[in-house]
């Protein structure tokens, strides 16, 4: 257990030495959010009959924000290690390859955790959500950042230059996050809108993290839990298999 362990705290303290760019960013772009959208949409639009717009808007910011920083993490770890060449260093140790996972993903879902509780904490000065059912807040979050940290492992090793990457990025991880809820509820959009979102993976982790505060969701919790797990379980063992065939990192 010493090797993964020594490699998650390396991955640590990678992010955590540029923690006003990694945590304290985000933090400030998730209240950019609340704030624009809060104040302008707050008398406009009507999700929940009790809960207002600014109260709704909390999960999925703090969702969306621990989603993007876990796939960030460890996609940016890999990269940054292959062109600059240091990853060599790691190659040169015994670690296996599930020790690599283990310390890619444990990392990563250290700092979507951080960056969420973040988030959290800073817009409590605009809007208190409950917390209906805790526990499905703790899986999903776990759950979610575990699932993007696991992609960006996948991105880091397909990736060869930093477009690449921006592209992964840009093109599937940022659209498939705002169009998953974050920022309205499904039962507002028209029946094709509608069924394309249920095929969103991130719709489910974002509804069923907000059924945690609110009690209320577009679909049942456990079929979220059971296409986000099994969504991870398929991501995972893509992952592993790259890391155990050195997938453009051995040649």
């Amino acid at each position: 257990m010493t090797g993964w362990r020594t490699l998650f705290y390396k991955e640590v303290l990678r992010f955590w030495k540029v923690s006003f760019q990694t945590v304290a960013a985000p933090v400030l772009t998730a209240v950019l959010y609340l704030l624009i959208f809060g104040h302008v949409l707050e008398d406009h639009v009507k999700v929940y009959d009790r809960i207002s717009y600014t109260a709704f808007l909390v999960p999925g910011l703090v969702m969306m924000s621990v989603l993007q920083n876990a796939f960030a993490n460890s996609s940016s770890s890999i990269i940054q290690s292959k062109i600059m060449g240091s990853l060599v260093f790691v190659l040169l140790t015994p670690l296996s390859h599930w020790a690599w996972f283990m310390a890619y993903v444990a990392s990563s879902v250290l700092r979507g955790l951080l960056v969420g509780l973040g988030v959290f904490i800073v817009t409590l000065a605009f809007a208190r959500p409950e917390f209906a059912a805790p526990v499905w807040i703790v899986v999903f979050a776990l759950l979610g950042a575990a699932l993007l940290g696991t992609l960006g492992i996948i991105a880091g090793l397909w990736a060869d230059k930093f477009d690449q990457m921006a592209a992964f990025q840009n093109f599937i991880i940022v659209p498939m996050t705002f169009l998953s809820g974050v920022f309205y509820s499904i039962q507002s959009l028209p029946p094709f809108w509608q069924k394309v979102s249920h095929l969103n993976p991130f719709f489910y982790m974002i509804d069923g993290f907000r059924y945690g505060f609110f009690g209320q969701s577009d679909t049942s919790p456990w079929l979220s839990l059971a296409i986000v797990g099994t969504a991870w379980l398929a991501v995972s063992a893509l992952a592993v298999h790259l890391l155990r065939t050195g997938y453009k990192i051995r040649n």
